[in-house]
């Protein structure tokens, strides 16, 4: 099944005829996402790979709905940080149910903005400053893997889900799963922002729902609390598949912003030792060295 992309999903591209919409769009395109429009404003009528560009999101819905079988389910927006909240609710807005973020810089105040129109209208975001989602053998969706060629040949069909903080990592460890033999099902980059959209405790109550994942791998770091969060979801047992996991930034001090905004260790809280008593405690398995990761995560699966 995977979690958030699959080939089903119809998915508009705000931002299609920029620099980074084109080249986005010819790795969703050449991987097999589901691409129905684009959006960018004045540039109504125009064509960008063969998509069609509207005015607007509503216009892109309305085209979706009357040709493509149904609305859009997903919007990708690449456009620039200062603009990205005005394109995120305008899609939340016109219906769209799950947004993904990709640009990085987005003020915090404008993230805050996006999540309380995400939840007035029952929608959902991935980012702000994610690589995106990929459903390996599906679709793809922002700018993970780079290029089409690049997305089929590191990440391959499987059982494993996997969540993380870092967007390099995110690739990362799904390459080093490949070569232990370890497929994914759905790769998450929830972004290195301080507020986000879908946190690790959203993303792995879907991959415990998810019929096709078995185990969940996580790339987590210093700051904030999301692994924590999930350590409690595994304690109180709605989160029940095992749990491998790594936690950067062990050498980071107070006040050390370790690779990302959300990556900071503030008033004692958000510590690689709480994080890894957190998830140790609540059954997971938790690697010292990142290079330990896919190894852990094949002895578990062999181990069910």
């Amino acid at each position: 099944m995977a979690i958030l992309i699959d080939e089903t999903k119809r998915v508009i591209i705000q931002g299609i005829t920029g620099r980074e919409g084109q080249a986005r769009a010819k790795l969703m395109l050449g991987y097999g996402t589901r691409v129905v429009g684009g959006c960018t404003p004045g540039k109504g009528g125009q064509e960008v790979l063969g998509v069609s560009v509207f005015d607007g999101v509503a216009e892109a819905m309305a085209h979706a709905e009357a040709h493509e079988g149904g609305p859009v389910d997903i919007s990708v927006v690449l456009v620039p940080a200062k603009f990205v909240k005005c394109a995120a609710i305008e899609a939340i807005e016109a219906g769209v149910k799950l947004l993904v973020l990709v640009p990085d810089r987005v003020p915090v105040w404008d993230a805050m903005e996006i999540a309380a129109s995400a939840k007035a209208h029952g929608a959902q975001f991935v980012g702000p400053n994610t690589l995106g989602v990929i459903s390996p053998g599906k679709a793809v969706v922002g700018m993970i893997g780079g290029r089409a060629a690049s997305a089929k040949a590191w990440f391959k069909v499987g059982s494993v889900g996997v969540i993380s903080r870092s967007g390099g990592m995110s690739s990362s460890t799904a390459y080093y799963l490949g070569r232990e033999g370890i497929g994914c099902s759905t790769i998450c980059h929830v972004g290195g922002d301080s507020v986000l959209g879908l946190r690790f405790p959203d993303v792995g109550l879907l991959f415990e729902a998810d019929a096709q994942t078995e185990a969940i791998v996580v790339f987590g770091e210093i700051g904030g609390s999301m692994e924590e969060d999930l350590a409690a979801l595994m304690r109180a047992g709605r989160v029940t598949k095992p749990v491998v996991a790594y936690i950067g930034g062990k050498a980071a001090k107070e006040g050390t912003r370790f690779s990302h905004a959300g990556a900071i260790i503030e008033g004692g809280k958000g510590t690689h030792e709480g994080k890894v008593k957190a998830l140790t405690e609540a059954g997971a398995v938790v690697v010292e060295s990142f290079g330990d990761l896919a190894g852990a995560t094949k002895l578990i699966l062999g181990a069910q």
